[in-house]
């Protein structure tokens, strides 16, 4: 899943980043240009020595905000072409922090897969929607552990991914009660039709898993709509 790629944790650290002010501008003066920038271009543009300029630029790297990309501007290459610079432009990662933790990302990309393929096969889009929302719960499961089979071995791995992707799971007993919505606005919107794709998803991820537990609709106020339970038979 590429939006689990970097924690929460990396993400808040990458956003406290741009509060210092030279940094913040050093950011904003390279994203809006249309070519990677040089050291010395930021520095001129913000009024800092190239070496503090270089030291925030870097910073900004590390944290995931800029990628480094090295060229010879003068256009000649071979032998006495000199050296390629070293140049920052704009990072692809997508950086975002949203207290309490929201994942609309992955709901539009569900959504609009779904509706894609309903289109072109004239299944109903819904039908399509479950299935592929329980397919990509069920392909992350298997992606972070799901081997081993059994409650010992899935229950807290399976705490571990819900807590990763914002649903801030509290075990009460043998359940799991979800304190947070990742599609709030959406879900509260479109209740049914939100509330359906979380429950396959979550069906899915703890099949991957190879968990005793079952996800099922039992909506409440103040938490997620899907309440986790152990599975019929289990124990």
């Amino acid at each position: 899943m590429a939006e689990a790629d970097r924690s929460w944790a990396a993400h808040v650290s990458a956003v406290a980043a741009l509060a210092e002010p030279t940094r913040r501008r050093l950011y904003e003066f390279v994203v809006r240009r249309p070519a990677p920038v040089s050291r010395d271009e930021a520095a001129e543009e913000v009024g800092a020595p190239r070496t503090t300029a270089a030291f925030h630029l870097d910073r900004l790297v590390a944290e995931g905000l800029l990628e480094v990309v090295h060229e010879r501007r003068t256009g000649r290459s071979g032998p006495g072409a000199g050296r390629p610079a070293k140049l920052y432009r704009r990072s692809e990662a997508q950086i975002a922090v949203s207290l309490p933790d929201r994942r609309y990302e992955l709901a539009a990309l569900l959504l609009a897969d779904s509706a894609a393929e309903a289109d072109a096969s004239g299944e109903p889009p819904r039908t399509v929607l479950h299935r592929r929302a329980r397919e990509f719960g069920r392909e992350l499961g298997r992606d972070v552990g799901g081997t081993a089979r059994g409650a010992e071995d899935g229950r807290p791995a399976a705490l571990r991914v819900l807590e990763g992707l914002g649903f801030e799971p509290r075990a009460v007993g043998a359940s799991v009660v979800l304190g947070n919505c990742p599609f709030h606005s959406l879900a509260r919107r479109h209740v049914d039709l939100v509330c359906g794709m979380n429950a396959c998803l979550l069906e899915g991820l703890l099949d991957g898993l190879g968990t005793d537990l079952a996800a099922h609709l039992a909506p409440a106020a103040g938490r997620c709509c899907v309440r986790i339970e152990p599975a019929a038979g289990a124990g």
